[in-house]
């Protein structure tokens, strides 16, 4: 079988089985159409019909149509049930203790609840979607270049306001697994594959392979695949001729859906699909002329009208304020391990917990982690299907992907090769620049997916066309997927007790301090390592605005002026640098009077109303150093140690002396 009627030859797949005839120019149209508009068709037995009566039938009946939203069988509703059923299982945990977060990424789930609570906001108090100073004030966060999820925090600010943003983000990241996994079994079973089967089969392994379920510990955005299959397809739609302006314009909505949930899935979609039809266009250039114009015409339509919509979203984006000039270095050499490819994630059932934390940067980005068996089917399946034009260009885009995954330097199992990767010529580039190499590994996942189809939809072929080999093929298929996929059973997600949002905040008490011209400032400053402020804010709506940040933020470094990479937190002052290296461990500094004069100019940067210690690691230390640097003692404050510091910041002539504050 192949990927809506491309193949190296104009037929299906069945050629393989069943001997080989000529066929007319209309007979080769209709099959073309009914692999475009019906889905692929299994092999069918020779007509006894002449084949010029045939011909005659076939240009003057048009092709049904099957809409991916109708003819749902029961089998249809098994399968999409059963992704739900997956995706509740794998995040059971934060559904059955709503007190806890995740284990590995608990930064990013804060990151994403903030999110979800400034989509929230768009809605009901109107605000700017594309720019916030509730976080990092004054200064702000470019919500364009944060991945702001707008186009799902939006619908879903019902059950944030309802029920919070914690729980709307168990909702986020269960509704993108499953979603995901329904998407990929519609469009494969309408699309791809006659059996249900091997479309539910190719759907399960691209929904949770373990690049999936390695992101959905902490990254919501980046399991939200569900559009990628419909752009396959809408793409792929695009060569009917005399439909460029609505294929056009169905193909672009999804675009401009998918850029508000994660560009670089996007991209990665966008440079698939480009090699894919690039090269499938010269294949079939000779016997089908008219697709190329057809598919320019729909692709310049798509091509306009995501243009116009998302010119602003992205000038915000790459040029407004906060805005910056790709990643730093240290994270676009973030590669994928040579021997990462075959090895098991910690994420899968076979997973050693040890092992794969030598071969990725962190818990969250084990892109690749296929194991043997599957490495094995995938490529056993590309030799069986070698003949399939389409077969051979995903199995280049597999390779494609993964060196590209390698990043700058080769690695094998944690040891630096000395080979340079194809990446070593790309991260210098626009666009590229912000790209995390070592991802390149997760578009190989949907590429597996729709391989494993073809090749258990081939399978059913040969039982029906040579029924006494039913017995050996399907023990053969069915031994092979279970030796490739039993071992990448994803696992539960992994939890650990959140610290609460103190009283200090739920009871709104803040309120009493902090007004709309305000900030609190948490002790440590929010940062990758302590990001519970972001949650705080959440928790109020973010009608708690808060200095500090765990954000995408442009690196300020006086002695490089022109360094505009990102950085993962604001850039450094004096009082949240020495509060970090107190909170670290590093011995209490001595407070003179030069650095309550730079305290002081702090507080008044961020405007801050009150300082907030919650109980935690060093928080004595903390205490005592930060008593010193204001000239007094906190106050024991619902769950909190707090200083109020409005007339040090309001008043332009206070200042702090080691006596205290005058």
């Amino acid at each position: 079988m192949t990927i809506t009627g491309y193949d190296s030859t104009g037929q299906t797949a069945g050629e393989n089985v069943l001997p080989p005839r000529q066929v007319t120019a209309a007979e080769d149209l209709d099959a073309e159409l009914r692999a475009l508009e019906g889905g692929i068709d299994t092999v069918a037995p020779l007509s006894p019909a002449p084949a010029g009566e045939k011909a005659a039938e076939q240009a003057t009946e048009p092709a049904r149509r099957r809409p991916l939203w109708r003819l749902v069988t029961w089998p249809d509703v098994l399968a999409i049930a059963s992704f739900l059923a997956v995706a509740l299982f794998v995040t059971a945990p934060l559904w059955l203790n709503l007190d806890h977060e995740i284990r590995d990424d608990p930064q990013d789930q804060a990151f994403f609840e903030w999110m979800l609570a400034h989509g929230a906001r768009v809605l009901t108090d109107g605000v700017y979607p594309f720019f916030s100073d509730r976080m990092n004030y004054p200064d702000g966060v470019n919500m364009m270049a944060n991945t702001s999820v707008l186009a799902v925090s939006l619908p879903l600010t019902p059950i944030t306001l309802l029920f919070g943003p914690h729980v709307s983000f168990n909702v986020f990241l269960t509704g993108a697994l499953a979603l995901t996994g329904a998407s990929w079994y519609l469009v494969l079973s309408r699309r791809v594959v006659a059996s249900r089967l091997a479309a539910w089969v190719g759907a399960l392994f691209a929904t949770f392979a373990p690049s999936m379920i390695s992101h959905a510990n902490g990254h919501p955005n980046i399991v939200s695949q569900f559009l990628v299959p419909l752009i396959i397809w809408r793409t792929t739609e695009l060569r009917v001729p005399g439909r460029a302006v609505r294929n056009g314009l169905f193909l672009g909505g999804l675009l401009i859906w998918q850029a508000f949930i994660n560009l670089e899935i996007l991209f990665m979609t966008a440079v698939g699909l480009g090699v894919f039809c690039a090269v499938i266009g010269l294949v079939r250039r000779k016997r089908h002329r008219g697709e190329a114009l057809a598919f320019l015409r729909g692709l310049s339509v798509a091509a306009a009208i995501t243009i116009a919509a998302l010119a602003y979203p992205l000038s915000v984006q790459f040029f407004g304020p906060e805005s910056y000039q790709g990643l730093s270095v240290y994270v676009r050499s973030f590669g994928a391990d040579l021997a990462s490819f075959t090895a098991y994630s910690t994420h899968s059932v076979a997973g050693n917990p040890e092992i794969p934390l030598k071969l990725a940067q962190n818990p969250s980005e084990q892109n690749a982690f296929f194991g043997w068996g599957l490495v094995v089917l995938f490529f056993g399946l590309i030799l069986w299907l070698r003949r399939s034009a389409t077969v051979l260009i995903l199995g280049f885009l597999a390779l494609l992907f993964g060196a590209m995954s390698l990043g700058p330097r080769i690695y094998l199992n944690g040891k630096d090769t000395g080979v340079p990767g194809i990446w070593a010529f790309l991260h210098h580039l626009p666009v590229l620049n912000s790209a995390v190499p070592t991802r390149w590994a997760m578009a190989i996942a949907p590429v597996v997916g729709i391989m494993l189809a073809l090749g258990c939809q081939r399978a059913a072929e040969l039982v029906r066309a040579q029924p006494h080999t039913r017995g050996p093929v399907r023990v053969a298929m069915i031994t092979a997927v279970a030796m490739a996929l039993v071992p990448l059973v994803p696992a539960q997600i992994d939890t650990v007790k959140m610290d609460p949002v103190p009283a200090f905040v739920t009871s709104g008490q803040w309120r009493q301090y902090v007004d709309d011209e305000h900030t609190v400032v948490a002790l440590p400053l929010p940062d990758s390592s302590y990001p519970d402020p972001l949650r705080w804010s959440a928790y109020t709506k973010q009608d708690m605005r808060i200095a500090g940040a765990y954000a995408l933020l442009p690196t300020q470094n006086p002695s490089e002026p022109t360094d505009r990479t990102a950085a993962f937190a604001p850039p450094w002052r004096p009082t949240s640098g020495l509060i970090a290296s107190v909170r670290q461990g590093n011995p209490l500094p001595m407070v003179t009077d030069a650095r309550r004069e730079m305290t002081l100019a702090d507080l008044r940067y961020w405007k801050a109303a009150v300082i907030v210690l919650t109980p935690q690691p060093r928080d004595i230390e903390m205490l005592r150093a930060m008593s010193d640097l204001v000239g007094f003692r906190p106050t024991w404050t619902n769950g909190v140690w707090m200083w109020d510091v409005r007339n040090l910041v309001d008043d332009p002539d206070a200042v702090i002396t080691a006596e205290g504050t005058s």
